[in-house]
């Protein structure tokens, strides 16, 4: 996770974009008290953006063959990607919800124990086509789960339901797979931020994931053919076959630092750290239906549901 500070910004500007991990995008600084001073942090920001995107545009597209997936469904974020998700027994007239990561709310990132449910939002979220094409602004009215506590996710409650959505634009909302992806499973990431996708494969499971005050349990990793990017956060994980989520992109390892903030490492069930530079992770989905009942509505305390609790 890259925190969306200006000192962020000016490393951006001088180390340049690289293959930074799947993290949210920088935002702009708060407005300043001086018009010079609002020039100079205006003139970093745009040379930031400029170099994170000059970054994304080098990253190989995903693997042609792949059919099953594009990027209807999916929603970009001022910081961050996302997608419009519903639960295998969801109903067409159930209010529609967006997922993405809990390190991109507006509210800024839960400290580790923090879980929110049910708190007021009017965030705006930008639906995309198959392909790739803006056609609508969704809004929110309530963040209904958020945490990055053993899972690094954020749901929202959008104003409009599934099926108005299809009605108005044609496009579907994405389904959770109930079932946990096999390693070997082909998979692609795809960032309604960048509006680019990763493809490859479920390299493995992390027991745990730790980057700095954060731990995740049984985090996805993928082989080193998914190098996401800035802005990638929060993006559904899709199988290639199917084109269900099986897990919401997260993290990633920059530049082989021990278990620091853009440094997760894993650590194995008998306390063993492993670093792997350059790799990503996302956060398994496939227990998230068991915490939703009827009209979509988050209960977590529903049989089989796992979620971390308030």
């Amino acid at each position: 996770m890259r925190k969306p500070l200006v000192a962020a910004l000016f490393a951006l500007v001088i180390t340049g974009a690289g293959a930074a991990p799947a993290v949210a995008a920088p935002q702009a600084a708060p407005e300043p008290a001086t018009g010079t001073v609002k020039a100079a942090v205006g003139s970093v920001v745009d040379a930031a953006n400029k170099a994170v995107a000059d970054a994304a545009s080098r990253v190989a597209p995903a693997d042609s063959a792949v059919q099953a997936v594009n990027f209807a469904g999916t929603v970009s974020l001022s910081n961050c990607s996302g997608s419009v998700v519903r639960m295998p027994n969801a109903e067409d007239d159930d209010p529609a919800l967006v997922m993405t990561n809990g390190h991109c709310l507006e509210t800024g990132f839960p400290g580790p124990g923090e879980v929110l449910v049910d708190r007021a939002s009017t965030r705006s979220f930008g639906l995309l086509n198959s392909a790739g094409t803006r056609v609508a602004t969704l809004r929110a009215n309530r963040i209904v789960y958020g945490t990055m506590t053993d899972t690094d996710m954020a749901l929202y409650r959008l104003t409009t339901t599934y099926g108005q959505i299809k009605s108005s634009y044609g496009i579907n909302a994405l389904v959770f797979d109930t079932a946990r992806p096999a390693v070997g499973t082909d998979i692609t990431v795809v960032s309604g931020y960048w509006k680019r996708t990763y493809a490859c494969d479920v390299d493995g499971y992390a027991y745990r994931l730790k980057e700095g005050a954060w731990t995740w349990k049984d985090s996805v990793r993928y082989t080193s053919a998914c190098q996401t990017i800035g802005g990638t956060s929060g993006s559904p994980v899709l199988d290639n076959v199917t084109g269900k989520v099986v897990a919401v992109n997260n993290t990633g390892n920059e530049d082989g630092g021990r278990c620091t903030d853009n440094n997760p490492c894993e650590v194995d069930a008998n306390g063993t750290v492993t670093v792997r530079e350059g790799i990503n992770y996302g956060q398994q989905t496939w227990h998230v239906p068991a915490c939703f009942g009827a009209d979509s509505k988050l209960d977590l305390t529903r049989s089989g549901c796992i979620l971390p609790r308030p």
